[in-house]
Order: structure tokens, then sequence, then C-alpha cells
């Protein structure tokens, strides 16, 4: 599932990414071959004019001078003179495919741009000139030109002068321009599909982890709920195979394993609270000394049954009030406190501390029971995790820790572990003041 989610994330990133890349680079093409186009056509008419210039102030065209300017601008000319071609043709045999491009020219000219000159202007001036450019696809060859017609009145005189220019360099230059872009266009697609596998990968880490740690609580839930509901089971059976005098014992164990998933139930129906947001806090001014007061008078009958001594340091100079839920706190520092007393030697000693820094208020929690090492610290805080297997004997399901730090964390305060002085643990909270 995970992958082919990743794998569709993935090809959407990419996709509408490379889909908007490619449309500005075909819109950057359209525009750029356009303009290549129009100052390729421009460039010509302005060459033509030049032509036409310089015809109009020559008596006899030289064949010297047309074979000059075929040879700067790469152009074509074929003249006639009267309908009869021009020397410098008759001279230089035109190919039969280069003639049928001239013929061809001239035809699109009459039949789609030829205008009439004698008549209008004759009455005017002896001396009339006139060229037409324009594009045109040769449909023998099926190549683009440019050409142009220049003609030339005077009196009875008419000069008709043909002049092609072959776009094939210009569109090379297109062709190689496409082909680059496609190239570009393909690379950058290839980055960006190995982009966005990353990038959607991370996105969708956290997804993933919540998803294997809702799978793996699920399953430590199922574990724990699993023994009291088979202790329950057999101590059922056993009663109804026993008599009503030897049922008690059995209902007793029924009644303490009840209690215990009763337990684990709201301590599991707490922690879904915290993951949907839902986590109930009641805010108030709370005066911290006599909280942990109480809770030491509380834990202290607890540490003397187990002959561990627990002690309580409070700050000399009077506190502000603290605001934050009492309850949720109190139940942190329980937690704490009962960790503390489960895993502390008889004879060892518990250390409840209470100090104000800043703008923080520091509970800590010592003592020199067996310790956690580094590598426990770092999951010391995930749901069902315990570091040795033997603290499921006595009565630790794994979710004190985890509600603890969801308790911290709906505060905005944190909760850490570190190592005591000499020996054992100490687990510390700070509260925003």
């Amino acid at each position: 599932m995970y992958e082919k989610v990743h794998l569709r994330l993935t090809i959407l990133c990419a996709g509408i990414t490379a889909a908007i890349m490619i449309i500005m680079s075909f819109s950057y093409l359209y525009i750029s071959e356009t303009g290549l186009h129009k100052n390729q056509f421009n460039s010509f008419k302005n060459d033509m004019n030049t032509i036409t210039t310089n015809l109009e102030g020559q008596s006899v065209i030289s064949m010297e001078w047309i074979s000059k300017m075929e040879a700067q601008g790469n152009y074509s000319f074929y003249i006639l003179d009267n309908g009869i071609p021009y020397l410098y043709n008759q001279l230089n045999t035109v190919p039969d495919t280069e003639y049928t491009l001239f013929q061809e020219a001239l035809d699109i000219y009459n039949s789609q741009y030829a205008v009439s000159l004698s008549e209008p202007f004759s009455s005017f001036s002896p001396y009339f000139s006139f060229h037409m450019e324009y594009p045109f696809t040769s449909p023998s060859t099926g190549n683009d030109y440019y050409g142009c017609i220049i003609e030339m009145i005077k009196k009875n005189a008419n000069l008709q002068i043909i002049v092609l220019s072959s776009l094939n360099p210009l569109e090379k230059q297109i062709l190689i321009q496409r082909i680059l872009f496609i190239m570009i266009d393909f690379f950058t697609v290839f980055l960006l599909g190995i982009f966005s596998w990353f990038f959607t990968g991370k996105l969708l880490k956290p997804i993933l982890e919540n998803q294997q740690k809702q799978a793996q609580f699920v399953a430590s839930a199922s574990h724990e709920l699993r023994t009291p509901l088979a202790v329950i089971l057999s101590s059922a059976e056993c009663c109804r195979e026993i008599s009503p005098d030897g049922q008690a014992k059995f209902l007793n164990i029924i009644k303490q394993e009840g209690l215990r998933m009763s337990s684990l139930i709201d301590d599991m129906l707490l922690l879904s609270g915290s993951d949907s947001k839902k986590f109930p806090l009641r805010v108030k001014p709370v005066e911290l000394d006599t909280l942990l007061l109480n809770i030491y008078e509380a834990f202290e009958p607890i540490a003397k049954e187990k002959s561990i001594s627990l002690s309580l340091e409070l700050p000399e100079s009077s506190l502000p009030a603290c605001s934050c839920d009492p309850d949720r706190i109190k139940q942190v520092i329980s937690i704490l406190l009962h960790n503390a007393l489960s895993y502390t030697e008889t004879g060892g000693f518990i250390k409840l501390y209470l100090s104000c820094q800043k703008e923080h208020f520091y509970i800590s929690v010592t003592d020199n029971g067996i310790g956690i090492s580094d590598e426990d610290k770092k999951r010391i805080f995930d749901r069902f995790y315990r570091v040795e297997k033997s603290r499921s004997t006595k009565g630790h399901f794994g979710l004190g820790l985890s509600i603890a730090y969801e308790i911290m964390k709906s505060h905005g305060g944190t909760i850490g572990v570190k190592d005591a002085d000499l020996k054992g643990s100490t687990f510390y909270i700070c509260i925003p003041n």
C-alpha cells in the first residue's frame, strides 16, 4: 500500500511539474521560432529593398553585380527582360529543379500577389518599380522559401526579377533548437522523477512511521490483553468444576485481572485521545510545592513498606503559581514515582525535587535503582516499551511513560531521562510558566 501511494505521489508531483515545464518550453519555442521567422523575413525584405534601390540607379545590370548579390545573401536570381531570360541566366544554365522553383514562385506571385503597375502609374511617370516579398512552400520539393518579385517598367520595357531565398538554414537552426530543448526536458523530467521520489518519500515517512506505530500498538495491546483474558477464562472454567466454597479464590483472581484490563483500556483510551488531539486538560493556577507535598505524603507509606527512603526538596522562597492541569501533572509525577519504587532495590532512596528556573518549573525524580542504558533511553517513552521483559510481571504495561510524555506535550513542556550522579536514573519534567 505504501509503495503504491509513494509511486502515485511521485508520478503526480513529477507529472504536474514536468507538464508545466513542457508547456513553458513549447511556449518559448513557439515565440522563439515565430521571432526567428519574422526577423528572417524582415531581413529578407530589407535586402530586397536595397537590391531594388541599387537596380533603380543602374542603367545596365551587370552579371558581376548579380553574382555578387547571390553570393552575399545566398540568393538565387532569375531575370526576365520582357519575358525573355536575361543573358546571365542563359550563360549560367539553370538546373531543371531550380527552374521549376522559379516558375512556381512566379506562378504563386501571379495568382496571389501580382499588382498591375503600368495602368495606374503610366500617366504620371515614365519609370516605375515595384517589389513584393512573400513566403511559399514549393509543391515539387516541399521546402520553404522566401520569394521576391521585382518589377521595373520603363517606357515599354518590362524587367522582372525573381529572387529566391531557401529557408533550409533557418529550419536547421530551429531543428537543432528543438532537439536541444527535448534533451533538456527529458533530462529535467528524469531529475524531477528522482527528486519527487525522495521528496514524497520524506513526506510519507511520518505517515509510514505512524502506521507502523499503530500496528505495533494494536499488536502490543492484543498481547497485553490476552494474558489477563486467558487468566479470567481459566479461572471461570475452574469455578465451574469446584465447589462453591472454593470459588472465592478464583473469583478474586477474576476481579484482579478485570481491574488490570480496565486500567490498561483506560490508558489506551487516554493515548488514543492524545493522538486525535482531544487530550483533556483543565488548566488553572496551581501551587506546585503544595501539589508535590501532597504527592509525597501519599507515596511515603509505600516507600517505607519497601524500605526505600523517599525525600522531597522544595525551594525556600515562595514560587509563582503555575498554569497547568493539576490532576495531569500529579498523574505524571505519580507515574515517575511508581516506576522509581518498582525498580529501586530495598534500602535505596528516591528524591523528589522542585525548582523554578527563569520561565520554567523543573521537577525531577531521582533514584539509585537499576538504571537505564543509553540505547533504552531512546525508546523509553515509546508505547508498550519495556527495558526488560521481567517488568511485565510487576504490573507494568509500558504505557505509563508514554502517557506522561503526551501529558507534558499537551502542556507545551518536556520530559526526559538521564543518568543519576552515582547510580540509577533521573526523570525530569519542565513546565512553562
